[in-house]
């Protein structure tokens, strides 16, 4: 049998059909168009849904459940409760789809926790069932599973592992506290800290670097690092320790079978993944377990979201 996956994004909506070995074999993709209401968006998620499915040489017979994957925080009811990006406030989203589809075996669960199923079951997890995965982006997304079901929380907003603090007082976060391992280990971050360098080392490489992509990006401090560059090493030195820092805290506290890191800055490969194993391995609490936590590379891409969100109908039945 088949599943359908669907990752609504704040940018672009993805519909596509998983097979058992959860493979996409055919998608459908439109944008959000994110300042519209529930309604018009839910008619599009389902005009690309059974877009995927026709690409697929299928009908809607041969779905066995569907899964979405949404911002925001959804409670057992399948509603969105809210999602800022979207506008979205108590949006029963499950009873949305059963409408327009016809399909009753739908599920509904946060972006970033279908993101880490789909990694756990399909892509570096190699089925692992106690799975971290935490994203370098905007924010610092995570998703949390345990013996291979998805930790919500008693109100459905668990796994925010992005707003655990790791210094006290310190940046302000988005979400109102401060000192939170977003505002540290984001790509956001990240690029603050290279204009901050970038201010105190006016002949830093980071300049021309800058200059010849037309911004400061998540690339710039490593750039230049390779570079030699002296201010561009001390950049992506204390940023691999920020990201550390919480890398460390997760595994303590969880002790994971695996810990998924991935998002954009994770292109930089070993040049990043090496130095973090090896600042977890060094200061991790289980220093004398035979069994350690492996830190691997996300390996779905941005295919992650909708193969975990094909893959809700699995884990929560």
């Amino acid at each position: 049998m088949y599943s359908v996956g669907i990752d609504l994004g704040g940018t672009n909506i993805v519909s596509a059909v998983v097979n058992d070995k959860y493979e996409i074999i055919a998608s459908s993709k439109t944008p959000t168009n994110s300042s519209r209401t529930a309604e018009e968006i839910f008619d599009d998620i389902a005009e690309i849904t059974f877009d995927a499915i026709k690409k697929a040489g299928l009908t809607m017979e041969d779905i066995e459940s569907i899964g979405l994957g949404t911002p925001g925080t959804v409670n057992a009811e399948g509603y969105i409760e809210f999602a800022n990006n979207l506008a979205f406030n108590n949006v029963p989203a499950k009873q949305m789809l059963i409408d327009r589809l016809g399909n009753n075996n739908v599920y509904i669960e946060n972006d970033a926790n279908c993101a880490a199923l789909g990694e756990a079951y399909a892509g570096c997890g190699n089925g692992a069932k106690d799975f971290v995965a935490v994203t370098l982006g905007t924010g610092v997304g995570s998703g949390v599973i345990v013996d291979g079901k998805i930790v919500n929380g008693v109100n459905y907003a668990g796994g925010e592992c992005g707003h655990m603090v790791i210094v006290l007082d310190g940046e302000q976060c988005s979400c109102g506290r401060k000192g939170c391992w977003e505002a540290y280990a984001s790509a956001t971050a990240l690029i603050r800290q290279t204009k901050m360098a970038m201010e105190e080392y006016p002949d830093s490489l980071m300049h021309r670097i800058a200059e010849q992509e037309g911004k400061v990006s998540g690339r710039t401090a490593f750039d230049a690092m390779r570079l030699g560059d002296i201010a561009g090493i001390k950049v992506v030195d204390k940023y691999i320790k920020y990201v550390s820092c919480g890398l460390i805290n997760l595994v303590n506290a969880l002790q994971p079978e695996v810990l998924c890191v991935g998002g954009g800055i994770c292109n930089e490969g070993e040049t990043l993944m090496k130095p973090l194993r090896r600042f977890v391995q060094a200061e991790r609490y289980s220093i004398h377990s035979k069994i350690q936590t492996k830190i691997v590379r996300a390996e779905l891409g941005n295919d992650a979201g909708v193969v975990g969100a094909a893959i809700l109908g699995k884990v929560k039945n």
